[in-house]
């Protein structure tokens, strides 16, 4: 199963996405978005290509009732936990084992600071930064996950450029 990991989007009235993203997403099997769409046009129009998952992140105002703050999917036999923001950097391994007691992996967006880092107990953290707002970053990204036999096979943050 090949997964699109997203977040920080920040789209506005329709779905601009680079080039390289949008095929990466024909070739997807399922996304998950961990907020900050911004968009219910945006929302709609990923979701009519591909199944997608996603969480509301504090600048989806438009979204508020329509997507959950916080969920746990399962992905071929894995549980993935999805939150927007998940706090500070220090304590964030503690934190998010806390959330997501159950969840081999756990994606999160906010900082559009890509991050591919094992927490506690194995638990797999994943923040695929911003394939459209680099801020401080030197690259545009978004994530993929490969899960195959109930398990991570492979993970990578993909660069999209200045």
């Amino acid at each position: 199963m090949d997964v699109v990991v997203l977040a920080d989007t920040h789209l506005k009235g329709g779905l601009e996405l680079p080039g390289a993203l949008r095929a990466a997403l024909a070739d997807a099997d399922v996304v998950l978005h961990a907020g900050d769409v911004t968009s219910a046009l945006a929302l709609e129009q990923l979701c009519s290509s591909v199944p997608t998952h996603a969480v509301l992140g504090n600048n989806d105002h438009a979204l508020v009732g329509a997507l959950p703050g916080s969920q746990l999917v399962e992905l071929d036999g894995v549980r993935v936990g999805m939150v927007h923001d998940s706090g500070a950097a220090r304590g964030r391994a503690a934190r998010l084992k806390r959330m997501f007691p159950q969840a081999d992996v756990v994606v999160f967006g906010h900082s559009h600071v890509p991050i591919d880092e094992v927490g506690i107990g194995g638990q797999i953290l994943f923040n695929p930064g911003s394939p459209t707002q680099r801020r401080a970053q030197p690259w545009r990204t978004f994530g993929r996950l490969r899960i195959a036999g109930h398990v991570v096979t492979t993970r990578s943050i993909e660069t999209l450029g200045d």
